[in-house]
């Protein structure tokens, strides 16, 4: 199938006055078509760059809530559309939302347009602006979007940081020692065994490493690469995707924080969709749209799967091995009462919540810890290295 091409254009109107901007199209004779079509004589076209970068979540999340706001404001949706391609810095933004713009002139729904451009808008957007067609709010709908998005947003960085934060230390330290036991180490070695007198413990073992670093430095990188080969190369694998996930959530404080962001984006989306009077089971096939990881889009596959053959809601969730006991008894008390929406907002905002707070925790303790390890570890082969200078007169007048 073809896919659109952005183009950037310079022309003329009817009433003489030059115009520039940009636009998608197949192809340039449809490119100059449209431009036809506006009243522009085009006086250049040419083709332009389409940066992937440019389609992530932040640029969506804040056109959806400029939306709200102007929609809210009174402004029609036409209108609305029409002033965030003017003012959005992004090219194929601005050639986008003019494109959607100019659909809604032709009769198309905002959802149905959206449909075309799965890269820049996931399923969850297109179910959530249908659901506002369709009961008129849809200000409404977009502003809940928006600071769902935020809040998922800035909870995924959250986690993000605090599993990034002792890597990075780790490598550095590793990075340290076989930089002090390749390079440094080796030239103290060379000036000691000058000197004929027998060496600390300490500096002799550290220098026997630093021997075998030296020698065998291939097979130790090799050695130190080899756990992340595998992610590397079998990164887009199911089965190795699977695999990592089931591992992750074995962890005991890695598993909690991944877990619980999981979680929270689930209720969070279920909650949104039941709260704009989607289905729930349809709220699940949204949820499954939005979830990455093969593992967790099998846990709702089988989640909706369970409930379209009868089983109620809080059983088939005990049933995926995911879900806390919290969240089973939640959900039962809210199919019971009827009060199924609220139960599901009261357990995003408890996952969301208490993974803020298991994040922040976490970095405050890996922080002083990570520091004091890294402190012993070079502090070591430093009094290593310098441990035999306090015995450098005898050892100089044993020489003599």
């Amino acid at each position: 199938m073809a896919t659109n091409q952005l183009w950037r254009w310079r022309g003329l109107t009817l009433h003489a006055e030059e115009r520039h901007g940009t636009l998608w199209a197949l192809n340039r004779p449809e490119a100059l078509m449209s431009l036809q079509q506006q009243g522009i004589t085009a006086l250049s076209l040419r083709r332009c760059t389409v940066r992937a970068a440019y389609w992530h979540s932040n640029w969506r999340c804040e056109i959806i809530e400029q939306l709200a706001t102007l929609l809210h404001a009174g402004l029609t949706l036409s209108d609305g559309l029409e002033m965030l391609a003017s003012q959005h810095p992004v090219p194929q933004w601005q050639a986008l939302l003019a494109t959607l713009s100019q659909r809604l002139a032709e009769g198309v729904s905002l959802s149905d347009s959206l449909r075309q451009w799965p890269e820049a808008f996931p399923p969850l957007y297109l179910a959530m602006i249908r659901t506002g067609e369709v009961t008129g709010k849809l200000d409404i709908c977009c502003r809940a979007l928006a600071q769902q998005q935020k809040a998922q947003q800035a909870m995924m960085q959250k986690v993000k940081k605090a599993l990034r934060y002792p890597c990075i230390i780790l490598l550095l330290a590793i990075a340290v020692v076989v930089a002090m036991l390749g390079f440094v180490l080796p030239e103290f070695t060379a000036i000691y065994r000058t000197f004929n007198t027998p060496l600390p413990l300490l500096t002799q073992v550290v220098m026997n490493m630093a021997d075998a670093v030296k020698l065998h430095y291939g097979l130790i990188a090799l050695f130190l690469t080899l756990p992340v080969l595998p992610g590397i190369l079998l990164k887009k694998n199911p089965r190795w995707q699977r695999l990592q996930a089931r591992v992750a959530l074995s962890l005991p404080v890695m598993g909690t924080l991944v877990r619980g962001q999981m979680l929270s984006h689930i209720f969070t989306v279920l909650s949104l969709t039941q709260s704009a009077g989607i289905a729930f089971l349809q709220g699940l096939e949204t949820v499954e749209e939005t979830v990455a990881q093969p593992f967790w889009r099998e846990v709702i596959s089988r989640l909706h799967h369970d409930i379209s053959q009868g089983s109620p809601i809080w059983q088939a969730m005990g049933n995926g091995q995911v879900f806390t006991p919290l969240c089973i008894q939640l959900v039962r008390t809210g199919e019971a009462s009827g009060a199924l929406d609220q139960m599901l907002q009261n357990l995003a905002g408890y996952h969301s919540e208490k993974t803020h707070q298991l994040a922040e925790n976490l970095t405050s303790l890996l922080e002083p810890m990570l520091l004091v390890v890294t402190g012993v570890i070079i502090g070591t082969l430093v009094v290593a290295m310098y441990l035999p200078i306090f015995h450098l007169g005898d050892a100089i007048s044993g020489a003599g």
